[in-house]
């Protein structure tokens, strides 16, 4: 049997790694491997652009938990993926890029489409060096054993991130020795675990000292699928669960134990409880970061102890001094506590301070920040409580507009709720949930403003290509809602460039070959979720906003 080609080397290998899927676009450059993947099971998904595709890997992988990919041309094709690699990067999702390049012999001649900085060319490289893990131009086959092996390493890794190969086109058509798989160490890395049996040991008399403790649960928590012993911990002593936004789902919202998600963007009663009542916080694999910490007030932290645990030994002390730093897997940690707490029966706290705080949510005045909020938005609210009543366990929920969602669902632990974090770019949520619906067959809604709705509304005409069922929520106030609102606050109302004129998306809807419901009543909500069919078809779901309506944030009840 003859030597395969690089191009199919390149596909055995995405084969070996368990990918399914890949994300892009076409181009001369990469159409030798294009033509190895024909032969291949593994699925190429024709995206509408190429930041589309990169999006659709990140939301595969950020919804399966394995390797994401996509697969672009050299030059615009590799260029056009910046932002939605930005946001793996940003996220720490496991994404292959694979892209063309022009040949070798003609490297620093001004080729077509070259990106390889010979020449005064496009630097790739030097592209994508702030936003990969790893990125490499293979224009030699010595060492391609070498590379592939670090790019596995790093794809496997927990501490992963997206990698970017490009292959010359010459490259792709040279002869190679298909041994090198053989050398290719596709599963994870074992090492030896780490002894945390002494800061275990610590954190738990931390936490039985401790008269008001607070568990601040993250990402960390679902990446590691730590739920249940996050849970188990909280009930076991009475523990109240504070998330971060994207550990939203950790425990059940609607436990009496959820005081919600912090956040600038949050009206729970999260900020109050932990700066007025806390004792003690815990962070399980949740970042301090800006919108998290309240922009880093020193009063959430200030006179209480803090005890940390993150996989990333980056994240530890990044932002605040912790009287315990633990290095470690949060499901080892937790099942170590958990082990030493059934040693010694703990009395549990005191659960009525957590009651109050959950009760003076509804007793607040009518004048009061969350009130206002509420009074402003109230079919917004509704539509939010029918999804969370009407939708079965193991529905995904991606989302670019995050302040609804964060006040008015209530995210259960079946459910996955997927804000839109990473780089926060608008367009997001569209491109991400046709990724995931790509990786498992789950009742997937995309809710977003018509202004991220625009920037990657032709997504969608991939869903309809591949008959991906898909729910989009639209909010359509003719603006850029959180421009506008800045303008208004700060601005003196001096408008500019956040205003723009809508199309008829019910003609939109049509064109596409796609469900369309307008939603600007009760009774057109009503029939939505009993008439609609929301699991099988493509819909638009068009939810009409005032303009001049605000949320009123930051807010710290």
């Amino acid at each position: 049997m003859a030597p395969p080609q690089v191009s199919e080397l390149i596909v055995r290998y995405l084969e070996r790694l368990g990918i399914d899927t890949i994300f892009g676009m076409p181009g001369a450059h990469i159409l030798p491997v294009y033509d190895s993947l024909y032969d291949s099971k593994i699925q190429s998904v024709l995206a509408k652009h190429e930041q589309g595709a990169a999006f659709m890997a990140g939301g595969y992988a950020r919804a399966s938990g394995k390797i994401g990919a996509c697969i672009t041309t050299a030059g615009p094709g590799a260029t056009n993926l910046v932002t939605g690699i930005a946001n793996a990067y940003a996220d720490k999702l496991p994404v292959l890029v694979i892209t063309g390049e022009a040949p070798t012999y003609i490297f620093g001649k001004g080729g077509l489409q070259e990106s390889s900085g010979e020449g005064g060319s496009i630097d790739q490289n030097e592209l994508f060096k702030g936003i990969t893990k790893y990125h490499k131009i293979v224009e030699r086959t010595d060492y391609l054993a070498n590379v592939l092996n670090r790019v596995t390493q790093i794809l496997l890794s927990p501490n992963s991130g997206p990698v970017l190969l490009s292959f010359p086109f010459n490259v792709q058509k040279e002869m190679v020795d298909d041994a090198i798989l053989d050398t290719i160490k596709t599963a994870p890395a074992s090492c030896s675990p780490r002894d945390h049996s002494k800061p275990i040991a610590q954190l738990t008399k931390l936490l039985l000292e401790a008269k008001s403790p607070v568990l601040v649960a993250g990402y960390g928590c679902i990446r590691s699928g730590g739920q249940a012993l996050v849970s188990e911990l909280s009930e076991s002593l009475n523990v109240p669960v504070i998330t971060s936004l994207k550990g939203k789902g950790v425990i059940s919202e609607q436990s009496g134990l959820s005081l919600g998600s912090l956040g600038v963007t949050s009206y729970s009663p999260a900020y109050r409880y932990i700066a007025e009542e806390s004792d003690l916080v815990v962070f399980l694999g949740a970042g301090f970061n800006e919108r998290t910490s309240y922009l880093w007030d020193k009063k959430l932290l200030t006179n209480k102890k803090i005890a940390q645990v993150d996989i990333n030994e980056d994240q530890l002390e990044k932002v605040f001094k912790a009287d315990i730093a633990i290095n470690g897997d949060i499901k080892d940690v937790l099942s170590g506590v958990l082990k030493n707490l059934k040693t010694c029966r703990p009395l549990r706290k005191n659960h009525e301070k957590v009651r109050r705080y959950l009760q003076d949510v509804e007793k607040q005045p009518a004048d009061n920040d969350y009130a206002v909020f509420k009074s402003r938005f109230p079919l917004v609210e509704r539509f939010f409580a029918k999804l969370e009543a009407c939708l079965p366990e193991g529905t995904w929920v991606f989302d670019d507009n995050i302040i609804f969602a964060q006040n008015f669902y209530n995210v259960s632990t079946g459910n996955r709720y997927f804000p839109n974090t990473g780089v926060s770019s608008l367009g997001h949520a569209i491109p991400a949930a046709i990724g995931a619906r790509f990786a498992e067959e789950k009742s997937t809604w995309a809710i977003l403003g018509d202004g991220g709705f625009q920037m990657c509304c032709m997504e969608i005409m991939t869903a309809v290509n591949y008959g991906i069922p898909l729910n989009i929520v639209l909010f359509n106030n003719s603006t850029m809602g959180l421009i506008r609102k800045n303008q208004t606050q700060q601005y003196n109302k001096r408008f500019i460039n956040c205003d723009f004129i809508n199309p008829d998306y019910a003609y939109l809807a049509k064109s596409f070959g796609m469900q369309y419901r307008h939603v600007a009543s009760e009774f057109d909500l009503e029939a939505l979720f009993t008439n609609d069919d929301l699991h099988k078809a493509i819909n638009l779901i068009e939810i009409p906003l005032d303009k001049d309506a605000f949320p009123n944030y930051i807010s710290k009840r």
